[in-house]
């Protein structure tokens, strides 16, 4: 089993550059000066997944509208990413990260427990990267469900 990174408040977030569903390439320094919520997710367009993509999708504006980012990571192509993104109506990044190399630096990927099996997959987890690319909060083996709603009030956007 692949031991992994876990990321603690206050350190430097690990840098990337990665290609979005518009096949645009997107890194974090590009959002220098804003706050980033970054969540990684297993696969797109599954059940899970795009109750959690939606929950993003329908807070979105608030978020924004405080000076926050959202940012979608998975392990899907491009083209996958774009499906999603059309399907849902999804408006901001879905990063692909077919290689897991932004996974593992960031700890979203490694052994998990899944149905009572010790596996090998993508954690998934939401990290809040603040104004100079410092990790605000790193949140692991998040539910789908409800989770907007705790990142909203970790950051202090009313709904």
């Amino acid at each position: 089993m692949t031991e992994r990174v876990i990321l603690e408040v206050g350190q430097p977030a690990p840098e990337f550059s990665l290609q979005d569903q518009d096949g645009t390439t997107r890194a974090l320094a590009d959002y220098r000066g804003e706050k980033v919520v970054l969540f990684f997710y297993p696969a797109a367009m599954t059940p899970g997944c795009t109750k959690q993509a939606c929950d993003f999708r329908d807070s979105e504006a608030a978020l924004q509208a405080s000076g926050v980012r959202v940012l979608g990571v998975s392990r899907d192509q491009v083209a996958k990413q774009r499906k999603f993104a059309d399907r849902d109506d999804l408006g901001y990044p879905l990063l692909s990260d077919p290689e897991l190399e932004v996974h593992h630096a960031y700890g979203a990927f490694g052994t998990k427990n899944s149905y009572g099996r010790l596996v090998e997959g993508v954690i998934r987890s939401t990290f809040i990267i603040d104004e100079q690319g410092n990790i605000e909060h790193a949140l692991y083996n998040v539910k789908a469900t409800a989770h907007v709603a705790r990142i909203r009030k970790i950051l202090g956007v009313d709904a």
